[in-house]
């Protein structure tokens, strides 16, 4: 089992900072034609950050867990894994929706508060695993 959450925690820091490249890079060149816009471009680049935060997290969980595993570390990794998805995942195709040709992504829009909620949930289980002496 940790072996998959340490190969998940290098693949999402991967993936953060190639979409992050993207982002600086390829569809900032893309603003002048149109496809994509300065807001988008900001939301895209929320979403890299946001990943790359949260994948931060899940490694300091993922070490801290060796030394004092707790229940509620485990669900604080799950809730920063299933914000990345919701949040960064829905704001990676939003942002990039008319570059892509898929207006009709605009669906996500409700998604992505959704794994806010899941990032604040992932953070408040923290705090109750330090209130909480049980293991």
């Amino acid at each position: 089992m940790n072996q998959k959450k340490l190969i998940t925690i290098g693949l999402l820091g991967a993936i953060s900072v190639a979409l992050g490249a993207l982002g600086a890079h390829f569809f900032k060149s893309k603003m002048a034609t149109g496809l994509i816009t300065i807001d988008q471009l900001n939301g895209f680049d929320t979403a890299a950050r946001y990943q790359m935060y949260h994948t931060l997290a899940m490694l300091a969980i993922f070490l801290i867990s060796k030394h004092s595993p707790h229940k509620f570390l485990n669900w604080a990794y799950s809730c920063f894994f299933i914000g990345i998805l919701l949040f960064s995942g829905s704001l990676y195709f939003l942002c990039t929706k008319s570059l892509l040709g898929m207006e009709w992504l605009s669906f996500l829009g409700p998604i992505t508060p959704l794994g806010g909620l899941f990032f604040i949930a992932g953070w408040l289980l923290l705090v109750v695993t330090g209130l909480n002496k049980q293991k």
